[in-house]
């Protein structure tokens, strides 16, 4: 048995509701969920609920309330800080939504799909790519994220510039509140104007709120044409003025636009099995870029041609290279997905998931990399992240040959020498992974005041007895 148990009445109503495969007690069927992906959590838990549907999460959740048991809501746990891992006490339970992976409807009138929370989203993706439309939103994790999970932190990703954030895509929503009420929020509405969006309180809300069991996606067309291009320049300066000339000629045609470093670059060559560089030789800066249109006979090649031919004639552009075939789009996009993944491969990590305005960008990564080499000598400053929208990962890298755990013990010096930089450019500290865990003690010097306030009277009011995730966005 877990560590902890729970009241022998709980847990006999519980294996009544959710039956032996939605009950885990056993230690080594609960270690999976008590930590998380970076490895950098571990909690425990008294046991790990496993809903098949929202009929069931809700009357477990109400089971939990009345005995005063603590929650944690979990997707694909694919959290970067901490947001769905338990504590130590073993006093929580762990609700997963693993169970709920049922696509119900897709509606080409509406360009909608209704999802289940425990769906991942390349199942999604593949769902709407079966009927020949596109789900937009597209994150590394997307084999494994899920979309209550994405929906619960308002995931950004790569396409963000042109589609929005997962709040921009979340037509309809239905939820299991703290104390087992059920939240119908499934429209399908464009306009309703009728009182508070209380959907948009529950997205990007980390599961303090409330559940989230189902939902209604909006969808797009699937592109007919596109263009992909990998590029090399000399600073992220140079990567902002070729998101410029490309938003110039048509800002309609942009799908996505990365940035990358040449360290972290450089990481993905070495660590991940197959990813290599298809230019002539590494850059301090690259920039990924994707055109996309649903008209078949767009001119995206001659878009992409005719602004790379400048930049490259302006020195703007180094070198790059254009994928000729789906295979070599794919591979291009390989190169970029794999970052997170690199990184945890090379060691110990300081993660930084930060926006400032897009004219900022360059200031930002300037600054604050010499701030965390001064602070850390031999750190190895890795970022990447979305230029198009502001979104960085200034990702901090283990001296090489340096002691991780020792690293590690300096994580909040790192956050806030890289935190007080993003301040001065009117940025945030959490663009698009959240608050979670990890960055909970920077919230009050944050969003002090009436912000934070209005935040913990909202929680009180659906939570008053704080079991709904305890311990993550607020001190």
């Amino acid at each position: 048995m877990s560590d902890t148990s729970l009241p022998s009445a709980l847990l006999a109503a519980l294996s009544e509701l959710l039956g032996p495969s939605g009950l885990l007690t056993e230690a080594g069927d609960t270690d999976p969920f008590c930590t998380d992906w970076r490895m950098l959590y571990h909690g425990r838990c008294a046991a790990v609920l496993r809903p098949a549907n929202t009929e069931e999460c809700a009357k477990a959740v109400a089971l939990c309330a009345e005995y005063g048991v603590p929650m944690v809501p979990q997707g694909g746990n694919t959290s970067m800080v901490g947001g769905a891992t338990p504590d130590e006490s073993g006093k929580a339970v762990v609700i997963s939504t693993n169970r709920m992976t049922r696509v119900h409807a897709i509606d080409h009138a509406d360009l909608t799909m209704t999802v289940e929370a425990g769906v991942t989203l390349k199942a999604a993706q593949d769902a709407a790519a079966a009927e020949g439309l596109m789900l937009p939103l597209s994150i590394s994790s997307e084999g494994s994220a899920e979309i209550g999970g994405i929906l619960a932190t308002n995931a950004g990703g790569n396409n963000t510039v042109r589609y929005g954030n997962a709040r921009e895509l979340a037509l309809g929503l239905e939820a299991v509140l703290p104390d087992g009420q059920v939240l119908n929020l499934m429209r399908r509405l464009r306009k309703d104007n009728t009182g508070y969006a209380l959907r948009q309180l529950l997205i990007g809300s980390e599961g303090t709120l409330g559940i989230i069991t189902t939902a209604i996606i909006q969808l797009q067309p699937a592109p007919r044409s596109r263009e992909t291009a990998l590029c090399a320049l000399a600073d992220p300066q140079g990567v902002l003025d070729l998101f410029a000339a490309f938003r110039k000629q048509d800002p309609a045609a942009i799908q996505a636009f990365e940035y990358m470093s040449g360290t972290s670059m450089a990481l993905v060559n070495s660590l991940i099995e197959g990813a290599s560089l298809p230019l002539s030789e590494p850059a301090p800066a690259y920039a990924l870029v994707e055109l996309g249109s649903p008209r078949a006979d767009d001119s995206l090649r001659t878009l992409m041609e005719e602004v790379l031919g400048q930049a490259l004639e302006d020195g703007l552009v180094t070198d790059a290279v254009l994928a000729e075939s789906e295979g070599q789009r794919q591979a291009l996009w390989v190169i970029r997905e794999e970052h997170a993944e690199a990184q945890k491969r090379a060691g110990a990590s300081v993660k930084n998931d930060v926006s400032v305005p897009l004219s900022a960008i360059p200031e930002f990564i300037t600054k604050a990399t010499a701030a965390c080499e001064a602070l850390i000598p031999g750190i190895r400053v890795a970022p990447f992240g979305h230029i198009g929208d502001g979104n960085i990962h200034f990702n901090l890298m283990q001296p090489e040959g340096m002691d991780p755990k020792a690293f590690l013990a300096q994580d909040h010096a790192m956050m806030d020498t890289v935190a007080n930089i993003v301040r001065t450019l009117d940025g945030s500290f959490s663009a698009e992974h959240g608050v979670g865990q990890l960055k909970t003690y920077m919230m009050p010097s944050w969003r002090g005041g009436a912000e934070l306030d209005a935040m913990r009277k909202i929680k009180a009011a659906l939570d008053p007895k704080t079991l709904m995730n305890p311990g993550k966005i607020f001190p």
